[in-house]
C-alpha cells in the first residue's frame, strides 16, 4: 500500500483520524489496547508516520535560510549565533546551509528555495560575480551580509557590512604609523571580492605613505589556518623581507603567527601582525591579536531588521555600511 496517509490508517483500523494522530504523537489519552491495535495496523501496512510534518510546516512559515559560504570561517561561526538570536527576537526560525568556499551560493540558494520555501535568505559571504550572473532568479527578500558592493543592484537584495577597502586601509596605515615600511599582505584570490577590496585598501595606504607595494610580499591564502600557515612558509622560503604582516582575517593571522613562531621568529619582536574581523579567539590568543573589528552584532541585527521589513512590509532593499574599529592588542610593536 504505497503513500498511505493517516486517513487510510483510520479507515483500515476502524478508528478516527484524531485517534490515529494521538497514537502517532504518543499522547496518553488513548486506551492501551487501541494504541496497540493502531500500531499493529501501521506495522502491517508499512506506514511510517512523519511526526515532524506539522512542526516543519510551522517552521517553514516563519523560516529564514542562512547561506554560509566557507565551512571553516570562524568569523561566520560567531556571526551565526548573533543572527539566530536576532531572528528569534522577530519570531523567525533560522535554518543554516553551509557551502564550500568555492561553491556557487546562488545555485545552492535556488535549490534551497525549491525544497524549503523560506520567507527570506541571508548570505554570509559570496561572490559578486555569482550574484551579478544569477541572483535575478532568487525571488524572496534577501540580505548579503558582511559584503557591500556598488556593483549589485537588485530590488530584493539588501547589503550590510563594512567598507572592506577603507577597513584594510586603516589596518595597514596603523602598521605604517608604527614605523613599518616592509609590509607583507596575506589574503585571498581575485575571485574573492572582499580580498580584492582589502588588497586595494592595503595598497592605497602604502601608496599614500610613499611605499611601493611589492607583489613578492603578497601571500595567497584561503580563509583558514592551514592555508595561511603554508602561505607564510612560502614567503619565508623565498626569503621575503618584511617586518609586519597584514592578514585579511583573524584566522589567517593566527595561522600566520603559528608559521612565524615555528620558523623561530617572535611576534611582535621580529614581525608585527594585524588581523581583520575581531573574532572571539583574537582576544584570547598569545599574543592578543591587534585587529580591525567588524561590528558583527550590529551587522547581524541590521541584517535581520532589513529582511523582516522586506518580508512583512514590502520595504525596498537598502545598503548599510558600518564602521569597523581598530582593536589594539599585543601583536604589533613600533620600530
Amino acid at each position: 500500500m504505497p503513500n498511505l496517509t493517516i486517513k487510510d490508517i483510520a479507515r483500515i483500523s476502524g478508528c478516527s483520524v484524531s485517534t490515529i494522530s494521538r497514537v502517532i504523537n504518543d499522547r496518553p489519552d488513548v486506551r492501551p489496547e487501541t494504541k496497540e491495535h493502531v500500531l499493529k495496523v501501521m506495522r502491517e501496512a508499512g506506514f511510517v508516520p512523519n511526526t515532524n510534518a506539522r512542526q516543519l510546516k510551522i517552521q517553514q512559515s516563519r523560516s529564514l535560510v542562512f547561506v554560509v559560504k566557507g565551512t571553516r570561517n570562524l568569523f561566520f561561526s560567531d556571526f551565526l549565533v548573533q543572527l539566530q538570536r536576532a531572528a528569534t527576537l522577530y519570531g523567525y526560525n533560522g535554518i543554516v546551509s553551509y557551502l564550500d568556499e568555492n561553491a556557487n551560493e546562488i545555485d545552492a540558494a535556488e535549490k534551497i528555495l525549491r525544497e524549503i520555501k523560506p520567507k527570506g535568505m541571508i548570505f554570509l559571504g559570496g561572490s559578486v560575480a555569482n550574484f551579478k550572473k544569477g541572483f535575478a532568479n532568487i525571488t524572496v527578500p534577501s540580505v548579503l551580509t558582511t559584503l557591500v558592493s556598488d556593483e549589485l543592484d537588485f530590488p530584493n537584495l539588501s547589503m550590510v557590512g563594512v567598507d572592506d577597502r577603507a577597513a584594510a586601509y586603516t589596518a595597514v596605515d596603523y602598521l605604517i604609523q608604527q614605523g613599518h615600511r616592509k609590509i607583507a599582505v596575506l589574503g585571498g584570490p581575485v575571485t574573492s571580492y572582499p580580498s580584492v577590496m582589502r588588497r586595494e585598501g592595503a595598497q592605497q595606504a602604502m601608496q599614500d605613505a610613499g611605499i611601493l607595494f611589492n607583489d613578492k610580499l603578497y601571500g595567497l591564502s584561503n580563509y583558514d589556518f592551514e592555508s595561511a600557515y603554508h602561505a607564510v612558509n612560502s614567503l619565508l622560503a623565498r626569503r621575503a623581507d618584511f617586518t609586519a604582516l597584514f592578514a585579511m582575517s583573524d584566522v589567517i593571522a593566527l595561522g600566520a603567527i603559528r608559521a612565524l613562531v615555528s620558523a623561530g621568529l617572535r611576534v611582535p619582536e621580529d614581525v608585527s601582525v594585524i588581523g581583520f574581523d575581531g573574532i572571539t579567539m583574537s582576544r584570547y590568543c598569545v599574543p592578543v591579536l591587534t585587529t580591525v573589528v567588524q561590528p558583527s552584532e550590529q551587522i547581524s541585527l541590521q541584517s535581520i531588521e532589513l529582511l523582516v521589513r522586506q518580508i512583512e512590509h514590502g520595504a525596498p532593499a537598502q545598503t548599510i555600511t558600518l564602521q569597523p574599529e581598530l582593536q589594539q592588542g599585543e601583536s604589533v610593536r613600533a620600530i
